[in-house]
């Protein structure tokens, strides 16, 4: 089966998208992804098939303040950029980011099944939820009902606005106004960070976190045998900033080694219970007592497969909504605003008190309980 999997360059968007192409091409389907330039070679590497995903740069008519119009109107201008490559290559099935909405946009132009994938929980609205970004347990009782309810009709204007952008995207590109949704959602997440809502939409699956490791290199790691603490600042632009130094000088004197795992240039002047660069993520955390990371989905999620508890310090975006999810399942501690003495002592605390780990590898044996997104996508496919 041929499948177009388009996904933005952001590593939380693009390395799920690599992970399920590893996955197809693992089940003898011939995967090709369309994602930004930073990942290509690497992608190409593991031998799945890539393109250069077109109109992701801004235009000077694009308003990036707005978000519906960043999703919307750019999702129409990326799904005519990229229309003549898609069609070319004869796709089965396209399986589209739930943030580059233009790879769904497209596959309905060309007539072809597509499939939503979610690097995160569902954040589709649910009328038994509070609003999502909130971070709030659903409400209990009379007043916690009546407070979802006002909440959820405070952000209902913003999701109507949301709505009448993306029929007029659509119209713009030549489609109906009303938008059928795709095929089918996979929901790359744990259980234990998904919330039961009493709408939980058709065709809507947990899949699972698909995880892949940007590098095969291995982080050394400092000499000594005290716990292991791995931090892991955000990868995405609405992380905590200065994250790593701020976390190293909360750690010190504490009794830790610590491995900083990042993408960018890592601090100078490490001391010497400290080491930081690129690594395996995933070969990390067989080693680590505990996490200290920002709020974003992928690490939260990697940390929580491996057993391994969390300190979250949170940015924006989703990072606020995932934080505390994960506090209210017992794995982790969150922190802000980001001091030295908040990490030290939330470092300390999850040591001492085994129950967050005990949460954690819950979590992790919820991983038993995930539908096969392979087996979701061979059988959208299969009904053209």
């Amino acid at each position: 089966m041929r499948v177009a999997v388009v996904a933005g360059p952001d590593p939380g968007h693009a390395f799920p998208a690599i992970a399920l192409c590893l996955r197809l091409l693992d089940a003898g389907d011939e995967p090709v992804l369309f994602t930004g330039p930073r990942w290509l070679d690497a992608a190409r590497a593991a031998g799945i098939g890539v393109r250069k995903l077109k109109g992701l740069a801004p235009r000077s008519v694009d308003d990036d303040t707005d978000a519906g119009a960043r999703i919307h109107e750019r999702a129409a201008y990326i799904a005519t950029e990229n229309l003549p490559e898609l069609g070319a290559m004869l796709p089965d099935l396209v399986v589209s980011d739930v943030l580059t909405a233009g790879g769904g946009l497209a596959a309905e132009r060309l007539g072809v099944p597509w499939v939503e994938l979610s690097p995160h929980p569902l954040y589709l609205p649910s009328k038994g939820l509070p609003p999502i970004g909130s971070g709030l347990a659903p409400g209990e009782g009379v007043r916690g009902r009546l407070r979802d309810t006002v909440l959820r009709t405070m952000t209902d204007r913003a999701v109507r606005a949301g709505e009448r952008q993306r029929s007029a995207a659509r119209v713009s590109i030549g489609l109906a106004a009303e938008d059928p949704g795709p095929a089918a959602r996979l929901i790359a997440t744990l259980p234990a960070l998904e919330l039961p809502r009493p709408d939980w939409p058709a065709d809507t699956y947990v899949v699972g976190p698909l995880l892949w490791e940007p590098t095969d290199a291995v982080l050394e790691l400092p000499p000594g045998d005290e716990p292991l603490v791995m931090v892991a600042p955000s990868t995405a632009h609405t992380g905590v900033a200065g994250m790593a130094e701020t976390v190293l000088e909360g750690l010190s004197g504490l009794g830790v080694r610590a491995a900083v795992s990042m993408l960018d240039t890592p601090p100078a002047d490490l001391p010497a219970w400290a080491t930081a660069g690129l690594g395996r993520q995933d070969e990390l955390l067989t080693h680590a007592a505990v996490v200290v990371g920002g709020g974003g989905h992928g690490l939260l999620a990697k940390s929580l497969s491996a057993g391994v508890p969390v300190v979250t310090v949170p940015g924006g975006g989703d990072q606020w909504e995932l934080a505390n999810r994960a506090v209210r399942q017992g794995s982790s501690l969150l922190i802000r605003p980001l001091t030295p003495d908040a990490v030290a002592a939330a470092v300390r605390q999850v040591l001492d008190d085994k129950a967050f780990a005990a949460a954690a590898r819950r979590a992790a044996d919820g991983l038993d309980e995930v539908a096969d997104p392979v087996e979701i996508c061979h059988r959208v496919g299969a009904t053209v």
